[in-house]
């Protein structure tokens, strides 16, 4: 079992940037990769980023060039880097933990303002 705690969120105006971190507790060593999600109201849940085990990463086209995943193994921490903000990036951020069964945090709010 895996817990994921989600945190920096904020209100940041456009061209701002956040920095945004996973911390993964529990069986951790049977995590096989990790990804951002987000949600904007009255719109589904979509990809943001992933990275897995190995280092490789995996990114959105409305984000690439502007947004990093990156982990901390010594801190058992993923992190999103979110540079350049446009309002569009506006939602609930929610890590998930991809193992035989997926687990996901409790969402962080992003706004980004004009």
């Amino acid at each position: 079992q895996v817990q994921l705690v989600e945190s920096g969120g904020g209100l940041v105006q456009a061209g701002g940037s956040l920095k945004l971190s996973c911390r993964a507790s529990g069986s951790i060593f049977r995590i096989n990769a990790m990804g951002w999600y987000r949600q904007a109201p009255g719109k589904q849940r979509e990809l943001v980023a992933t990275i897995t085990s190995g280092g490789s990463t995996n990114y959105a086209d409305s984000v690439k060039g502007r947004f990093t995943i990156s982990r901390d193994n010594a801190k058992n921490t993923v992190i999103l880097q979110m540079n350049s903000l446009k309002p569009e990036d506006t939602g609930v951020y929610y890590c998930k933990a991809v193992m035989w069964y997926d687990y996901w945090g409790q969402g962080t709010q992003v706004t980004v303002s004009s």
